[in-house]
This record gives C-alpha cells, structure tokens and sequence, in this order.
C-alpha cells in the first residue's frame, strides 16, 4: 500500500491477495474507503463465521500483546 497524503494506492498484487480473503479495496482511495471496506468484511464474517472472527481477533490481541474485550472474551 502507497500513501500520499491522504490518498491511498495499493499494488496490483496487493488487490489481488485481499480480494482472495473477501476484502475489496479495489475502490479505497482514502483511508476511510479502506475502513469502510474492512468494516464491511468484519461485519459479513461476524455474520457467516464468527467463530473465525473471534480467532483472528485473538491472534490480533496477541500479537500486540492486548487482553480481548469482555465480549470478545473466550469461553472454554
């Protein structure tokens, strides 16, 4: 991904690899299109997966070395 500015450009193979995991940034020239365009894949994989939702949260949450939200929390 390029930035100038406010302005947002991402590689040929950079589209491709996100359009493979359902995110289309194919229009996201701001980082508000790209928000956009991330919050509207979160909101269809809560939707249709939301057990991998909370796994990629997790992994998010350990990376950066973060506790997940009381909601988001895991219940074994």
């Amino acid at each position: 991904m390029l930035r100038a500015g406010h302005s947002l450009r991402f590689t040929p193979t950079e589209t491709d690899e996100l359009r493979e995991l359902g995110i289309g940034v194919g229009g996201a020239r701001t980082q508000n299109d790209l928000d956009q365009a991330l919050a509207q894949w979160a909101g269809t994989l809560a939707e249709e997966r939301p057990e991998l939702l909370e796994k990629i949260a997790a992994a998010m949450a350990q990376a950066r070395g973060a506790s997940l939200p009381v909601r988001l929390t895991r219940v074994r």
